[in-house]
């Protein structure tokens, strides 16, 4: 039996960001085949298939990557670096989902090849709004490179 096909791969290291998250997506159905990690080192291994992921066959990715910025082991942007940089991940839309609102941290994931910036309302709905409006958009209005 082959694993389940990961249609959003959100990396956040906040416990509570990473709940509110996926109860956001769950509430609008998007959070059927969602894969949440802590940190940047773990997001690679998965994205790579390597480690933990070694059996995971690397050419199954996700429809979009839901990326913090500041994050454990390996930041957010080095995460996007990686993934752009790589021939089999680099067409993957990677969206920044973070708190900062800093113009250098803007510009450096825009010229790092991030699809989108989007900061985290403050407050449950506005919250809950963002993230699902950015996850209908993503995953079913999108058209993605075949």
């Amino acid at each position: 039996m082959t694993a389940p096909e990961i249609e959003i791969l959100l990396v956040e290291d906040s416990p509570e960001d990473r709940e509110l998250t996926i109860r956001a997506l769950k509430k609008n159905n998007l959070a059927n085949r969602i894969l949440a990690v802590g940190d940047g080192a773990e997001a690679l291994d998965f994205l790579f298939a390597r480690g933990q992921y070694a059996n995971r066959n690397p050419n199954q990715l996700p429809k979009v990557v839901l990326l913090d910025l500041k994050l454990p082991k390996v930041d957010g942007p080095e995460v996007l670096r990686q993934i752009r940089t790589n021939p089999n991940t680099r067409l993957v839309p990677v969206v920044m989902l973070t708190s900062s609102r800093e113009e250098p941290d803007i510009a450096r994931c825009y010229e790092l090849g991030a699809n989108s910036y989007l900061v985290k309302p403050v407050g449950f709905e506005p919250f809950v709004k963002a993230v699902s409006e950015a996850g209908l958009y993503w995953l079913l209005l999108n058209e993605p490179p075949r």
